[in-house]
């Protein structure tokens, strides 16, 4: 015969050990670690690596701003640079979002392929895809772990999430939100003027096969929550459906422009982060995961108090 403990028996038990009758320990969320962070913590953007695009104001006349930061040295240079150029020129100035394919991407540029581009665009190799980070240089980087889709592991280096093999040949990876560069079949790789943001789940399978720029760090939702296009691989097919693009420029050009800050990547605050992130301990788990996708540990980006 099965034999239980009486509750009054149970309740004896635990007054006569008081640490199994003590509140298990509460553990801080991600995002309190994050509020807690030191004001010395936190890494401003410039606004020179700021590309602010306007779209035509939504059904309700709400504006719509979307803020993109661009990608650092040393990765994806050249498309950078033309990118740089193309917002001086105003080209993306009249185009459009064209495509929103759910569950994947949403791209914007010239939807009739005919508008001229500026001179002087760089034309970047394949080779550029990657590049190589020194052994001093990835130890700077606060998180890693395995990942399938390298033979090294991901990395968080500098504030972005990056892919390293065994040779240290190192890329950018397809989060939410990251932007890459449109190309045609290779040996294409795109100029710069056709862009993209990533709107669903990581599409990992493109790493090192197309350029990643930059990632949408304000106003992602203007563009993830568009209707999805009924042509081929999402792209709309009316010109009316198409969102205008008013204006594309540089941070520094606008000059109601927000400044914008990044958690350290090297600091203790996001350390703790990173490690709340993949293994969730506060009341609302039950269960902690032991592990993370990079992808699942965003860097923390704010707005700077003025």
């Amino acid at each position: 015969m099965k034999r239980y403990l009486p509750f009054v028996a149970y309740a004896a038990l635990c007054a006569a050990f008081p640490l199994l009758a003590q509140e298990a320990e509460i553990y801080p969320a991600p995002s309190e670690i994050v509020a807690a962070a030191k004001a010395d913590e936190w890494v401003a953007i410039k606004s020179s690596d700021l590309m602010i695009m306007d779209l035509a104001p939504d059904s309700t006349g709400k504006p719509r701003r979307v803020v993109i930061q661009l990608m650092p040295a040393p990765f994806s240079q050249g498309w950078v640079g033309n990118i740089r150029k193309l917002a001086a020129a105003r080209w993306w100035d009249g185009t459009s979002i064209n495509r929103v394919q759910d569950n994947y991407v949403a791209q914007w540029g010239d939807a009739t392929e005919k508008k001229a581009l500026p001179e002087g665009l760089a034309m970047v190799p394949e080779s550029d895809y990657v590049t190589v980070l020194q052994p001093a240089s990835v130890k700077e980087a606060n998180w890693g772990r395995r990942d399938s889709y390298v033979d090294a592991a991901t990395i968080i280096y500098k504030g972005w999430p990056i892919g390293l093999n065994q040779d240290k040949t190192a890329a950018p990876v397809h989060c939410y939100a990251m932007v890459g560069v449109g190309r045609n079949l290779s040996p294409d790789t795109g100029s710069g003027a056709e862009l993209y943001t990533v709107i669903g789940h990581a599409p990992r399978h493109l790493d090192r096969n197309i350029a990643l720029v930059g990632r949408v760090i304000e106003g992602i939702e203007h563009i993830s929550s568009l209707p999805r296009g009924t042509g081929a691989l999402g792209f709309y097919e009316k010109e009316e459906d198409r969102v205008p693009i008013l204006s594309v420029r540089l941070g520094n050009e606008v000059p109601d422009a927000p400044t914008f800050e990044y958690l350290n990547t090297d600091s203790a605050s996001f350390a703790a982060y990173a490690d709340a992130r993949a293994n969730r301990r506060d009341p609302f788990f039950n269960v902690p995961a032991g592990g993370a996708d990079i992808c699942n540990i965003p860097v923390p980006i704010r707005r700077q108090a003025k």
